[in-house]
This record gives C-alpha cells, sequence and structure tokens, in this order.
C-alpha cells in the first residue's frame, strides 16, 4: 500500500480543496481587526533584496535556476519525477539571517500560487515568513510572522513595531507550500541592517509532507527548522508532499552537497517492498559519494489514531520491519556512520501530536524533534 500522506501535485489546481479557492477574499477585518488595521507606524525607506546576502536551505549554488527560491536547480527538471519537481518549487526550509538595530521589522513578498491557506494548514505556515531572533543570551526566540491573506504581501507584511533599539541577530523563514518571488526586508529610517551569509555544510532532510512542513502552523515550527537552530546548523528541506520515496534520481543531487548529514525520512510514502527494493542502494549511492557524511535513516511515525485502526498498525509495523532490515544488511556490509531513528514515540503516544492522524502539528514537530536531536548529536560528533 502507497500511502500518500498530503497534498500531491497529480491533482489540477482548480480541484486542490484550498482555503479560499474560487471563492471572494474573505473580509479581513471581520476575521482580524488587527491584520486589517496592519499599516506602518513607522516611516520604512530602507529596504534590502534577501538575493543581496542569501538564504540557507538553497544548495547547488554553482547550477543554474529557474528561480531564485527553487529548492532543486533547473538541471532536475528532467531528472526527477513531476511531482518533485512541481514541488521544489516552494521554499520550504530557507532562512536566512541578518544583524539590525531596527524598532520596526517588515517583509514584502510575492507568492507563487494565490491559494494562501489549505483546510488544516493556516496561510502563517503555508504562505507566511516567520521571524525570529537571539535573545541576550544568544537563544533564538519567536518575534512574529506574516499572515498573508493575497500573493501580494505588503501592507501585511508588517513583522514588528516599537521594539527597543539595539543590535540583535534575526532568523527568518520563508513559506513551507508556497514559493516566492523578490522578498525584500525594510527597517525604520535610520536602522542598521547588515546581512549574513548563508552557513555552510548544511543537514540534509530528504522525506515526506511532513519533512515538508505539514501541518506547521508557522515555517519556524517544523522539525528541521526546531532542529536547527537547537544545533544552530544550516538545514535544507527536501521534503516532497506524497513524493518522498527515496528515488535514485533525488539522490544523485544529494550527492552533489558538502553535508554535514544526511537524514532519510521517507517511509510515509513508501511501503515495505519498495523499501526493500530502495533504501539500501541509496545508501550505497550516498556513501559512495560521501564516504564519511553520516546517514540517519528514520522509521515511519506512526499514525496517532493507528491504535483503533489495524489496518495502520500492520502498515506501520511492516515499515519498520523492512527499514531494520535494510539497516542490518548495511550494517553488516561494513557501512560506517549509519545512524538509526525508531518511529514509535516520533509523535508522542497519547494521540495528541497530529492535525490529522498523519501529519504532525506543533506538539508533534516540537516531539519528533526531541527524539531526532540526540540521534543527531551523536550523528555529528562521527
Amino acid at each position: 500500500m502507497n500511502r500518500r500522506s498530503f497534498l500531491t501535485v497529480s491533482l489540477p489546481l482548480a480541484a486542490t480543496p484550498l482555503l479560499a479557492q474560487n471563492a471572494t477574499a474573505p473580509d479581513v477585518t471581520k476575521l482580524d481587526p488587527a491584520l486589517a488595521a496592519a499599516k506602518a507606524t513607522a516611516k520604512i525607506s530602507n529596504w534590502h533584496s534577501v538575493e543581496d546576502f542569501g538564504v540557507e536551505g538553497r544548495e547547488w549554488l554553482d547550477m543554474p535556476r529557474l528561480r531564485y527560491y527553487d529548492r532543486l536547480p533547473s538541471d532536475a527538471e528532467h531528472k526527477v519525477t513531476p511531482a518533485v519537481w512541481s514541488l521544489s518549487r516552494d521554499s520550504a526550509g530557507m532562512m536566512g539571517r541578518f544583524k539590525s538595530n531596527a524598532s520596526a521589522v517588515h517583509v514584502r513578498y510575492t507568492l507563487l500560487k494565490s491559494n494562501t491557506a489549505m483546510p488544516h494548514m493556516p496561510a502563517t505556515g503555508v504562505s507566511g515568513v516567520d521571524l525570529y531572533a537571539r535573545d541576550e543570551k544568544g537563544k533564538w526566540r519567536w518575534v512574529n510572522v506574516t499572515k498573508p491573506v493575497d500573493k501580494q504581501v505588503d501592507q501585511t507584511g508588517v513583522l514588528s513595531e516599537k521594539m527597543t533599539v539595539e543590535e540583535r541577530e534575526y532568523a527568518f523563514y520563508l513559506p513551507l507550500y508556497n514559493g516566492v518571488e523578490k522578498v525584500e526586508f525594510g527597517v525604520n529610517e535610520g536602522a542598521s541592517f547588515t546581512g549574513l551569509a548563508p552557513r555552510k555544510k548544511p543537514i540534509i532532510f530528504y522525506g515526506t509532507s511532513i519533512t515538508h512542513g505539514a501541518c506547521a502552523s508557522r515555517p519556524g515550527m517544523c522539525h528541521p527548522a526546531i532542529l536547527g537552530r537547537r544545533l544552530d546548523l544550516p538545514t535544507t528541506n527536501l521534503g516532497f508532499s506524497g513524493n518522498g520515496k527515496m528515488d535514485a534520481s533525488v539522490s544523485e543531487f544529494l550527492c552533489k552537497v558538502d553535508a554535514a548529514v544526511f537524514v532519510i525520512d521517507c517511509l510515509p510514502n513508501m511501503d515495505a517492498k519498495l523499501v526493500r527494493e530502495r533504501c539500501v542502494p541509496l545508501v550505497n549511492q550516498l556513501r559512495a559519494a560521501k564516504p564519511d557524511t553520516p546517514i540517519v535513516l528514520v522509521e515511519d511515525r506512526r499514525n496517532t489514531n493507528s491504535w483503533i485502526h489495524p489496518d495502520k498498525i500492520k502498515y506501520h509495523t511492516d515499515n519498520h520491519a523492512a527499514l531494520k532490515e535494510s539497516y542490518d544488511k548495511l550494517i553488516a556490509a561494513g557501512v560506517k556512520k549509519l545512524f538509526y531513528i525508531p518511529g514509535d514515540h516520533l509523535l508522542g503516544d497519547d494521540g495528541d501530536g497530529a492535525t490529522d492522524g498523519s501529519h504532525p502539528s506543533d506538539l508533534g514537530f516540537y516531539r519528533q524533534a526531541d527524539v531526532m536531536e540526540p540521534v543527531l548529536r551523536e550523528a555529528l560528533k562521527a
């Protein structure tokens, strides 16, 4: 059984049941008066293009791209599947940093797709830009997120105003399930602004809709982003909704990245037969190109309502067994720096870690990061 765990691009856009599809835009004043009144009180004349300093989560910089914020280079279009290519146009996982002593931070950008939200995932997660800053102890703390209502985010792009004036390091995350064009940050007149260059050697996450970010309320709340902040390392999100299947065509591009760790988390889109067919070849392909880079294999999470569905229990159990069997074969063959994360407790044990049984809520992503963090720390030491 192939369990496609989220929205797939095989559906025509008009058939996708997204919020505001074929409907009149909502009266924002009735939904959120503060959002409707969000107009700059500070004079913003100091705008900076993100393309001038760059974002993390954007690999293959020596290869041409059709759009700056595509996750895969243009060479991938005719190598990966059409679904993976289409999903790679989303900016999931891209994160940039800057320093500023601003009292006000705004952002303006254009979305690639007009559907800003989904029935089980809000516009803040699908299409929002999420802002964090380091506090006085150096810890990343959330600041605000945009709340898009259409493709052009400008007047609704007030991220923060009336802040204390002191230089801080900021981090921003781009939309999870939408693409973006020309992202610019604005600060109040007279404030400093220094874009920070992307860091190198990211943790690469290759996976499914869960890795892609479904159904985080904000881009900074999916587990690759959470782990990036905890480990203070760059991360690259190669989650492809319904299409994370250990494809050799995707691994071909992974092999070209100087990564700190590869995290392979594809089981929610695979069955046991496909796992047995593809896992060992995928690891061998990566290991041949990157003999010293740690590789982490992740079991499928269990659906939070599988306790009452015997077919789901069997599906996950079979998947886990197939991955463990592949892992044991690889270890027996002498593959080094290979790590394993069991899936039984990724979303917790109380049934409250998902939005729809399958895709994590913010709570589920937090729990997933808790399970993955110690294994990633061990892999990084290797």
